[in-house]
């Protein structure tokens, strides 16, 4: 049984499916700019749950959108879309601009073994589907045309607010003055907005030529793939407020009911105790990480180390330590893999799915990991833990890969330890070792290690 914390009902739930699918959809990036790790850690979030839920057995289809257009540099409806701001940037055009960082966050997506949904969808390819959706809102009476677009009336809601908590007739009591006096609550939000001349990216609608909000492609999006009914949404706890708030209004108002069942929400990164920002200078990218020596997988398994409900507090020595940590993950994986002893695993089995369905408690499955590693070499032990990684994505083959030079250095050295010729066998360890590779003895033979 699996129970996932519901961020609508502010409690764990059981995640109960029809016909054995989840439905899932997952907020996909912005891609105007270079992803950076805070971003990623959404995305191993959402690959977390989707190895969980397969590793119980559910089939899944999952959605994740790509925001191509109508994402403004406010969330409060003003300013630039952020795909305009990236094209005057770098003089490209919107869809150059689309391309290439889609590219980017695609490699990066790959290098850390993400686990990606079986429909990637750009918001620009579901123009029309977003126009009927918005006329569907203006016919039931939830939407109403200004001369600047068409906005979400949020009085016509009367849950608005039920994500996040907020009470919104206090906000509404002491709400700023909105840029637009046109609408008739500061918190109303626009569905559709009406593009002056010179705008880039503007499409024809019954309302004049114009381009979407960025709240109505989740949910368009979402309907088009997935249906009326969603099991798992997720996004970062910045959605939480203003994208999800929205979105759940205007979904719910256009079927006439709840449509996402579970709501999962991911807390912040930190980089050193503080926010990431591009005037501190620690915005990191995979590329950055790599480049100061850490692969993406070191990333992927730093992840695990911290809850993702809480804040994760990025470090260069936190990340040492599960570089490190990984490394001894890999060494041990290595000796057990042609270990002699008989180990029964079922109890660690036990602990380990205890722990990654108890809400994705991934610092204690990887407690169980290490713990298990600990027993007599054993085949028992690499099949399970070989079992585990189907969670973990690990590349746990990848120490393994030892060069033909070393392999043979190895073979020589063992066979003139055989023969008592203790100098030349000294002689070959030294040079194994000038290479990198350390020669372990074990009772089995020896095994060649990565240094």
């Amino acid at each position: 049984m699996i129970k996932f914390y519901n961020s609508l009902t502010r409690q764990k739930e059981e995640i109960k499916v029809e016909n054995n699918t989840v439905k899932m959809y997952s907020c996909g990036p912005t891609v105007y700019y270079y992803p950076h790790i805070g971003n990623f850690r959404a995305y191993l979030f959402m690959d977390n749950i989707r190895r969980v839920l397969k590793y119980n057995g559910f089939n899944i289809n999952g959605v994740m959108n790509i925001t191509d257009v109508g994402h403004l540099t406010s969330d409060a409806d003003e300013g630039e879309d952020k795909m305009l701001v990236a094209s005057q940037r770098e003089n490209k055009s919107p869809w150059e601009i689309a391309k290439f960082y889609t590219d980017i966050f695609m490699n990066d997506a790959k290098a850390l073994n993400i686990d990606l949904p079986e429909h990637i969808v750009p918001a620009t390819s579901v123009i029309d589907e977003m126009i009927k959706f918005v006329q569907v809102l203006l016919e039931k009476g939830f939407a109403y045309e200004t001369s600047k677009g068409i906005y979400f009336d949020i009085a016509k809601f009367e849950d608005y607010g039920q994500l996040s908590g907020m009470d919104i007739n206090e906000k509404l009591a002491g709400a700023r003055i909105d840029v637009d006096d046109e609408k008739r609550s500061p918190y109303d939000f626009v569905l559709w907005v009406k593009a002056p001349k010179e705008h880039i990216m503007q499409w024809q609608s019954p309302w004049g030529m114009g381009y979407p909000g960025w709240h109505i492609e989740c949910s368009v999006i979402g309907d088009k793939y997935l249906g009326e009914h969603i099991d798992i949404h997720t996004g970062g706890v910045d959605h939480k407020p203003v994208h999800h708030e929205n979105e759940i209004a205007q979904s719910n108002s256009h079927y006439g009911h709840k449509v996402v069942n579970t709501w999962m929400h991911l807390e912040f990164l930190q980089i050193d105790g503080g926010k990431m920002s591009k005037s501190l200078g620690n915005l990191y990218t995979i590329n950055d990480l790599k480049a100061k020596g850490y692969e993406a997988e070191v990333f992927r398994f730093f992840y695990f180390l911290a809850h993702y409900s809480k804040q994760q507090n990025f470090t260069f020595d936190s990340l040492d330590m599960a570089k490190n940590t990984l490394k001894s993950i890999k060494n041990l994986a290595s000796e057990h893999k042609n270990g002699e002893a008989v180990v029964d695993t079922s109890a660690y089995e036990a602990e380990f799915l205890e722990s990654i369905n108890d809400d994705l408690n991934m610092p204690r499955a990887i407690a169980t990991v290490l713990k298990m590693l600990k027993e007599e070499r054993s085949k028992n032990v690499y099949a399970t833990l070989e079992k585990f990684n189907t969670v973990l994505g690990l590349n746990l083959e990848e120490e393994n890969q030892i060069p033909a030079e070393v392999q043979e250095k190895a073979e020589a050295r063992w066979q003139a330890k055989k023969n008592k010729d203790f100098a030349t066998a000294d002689a070959l360890r030294q040079e194994i070792d000038s290479l990198g590779y350390v020669v372990k003895d074990t009772r089995e033979g020896y095994q060649i290690l990565k240094k």
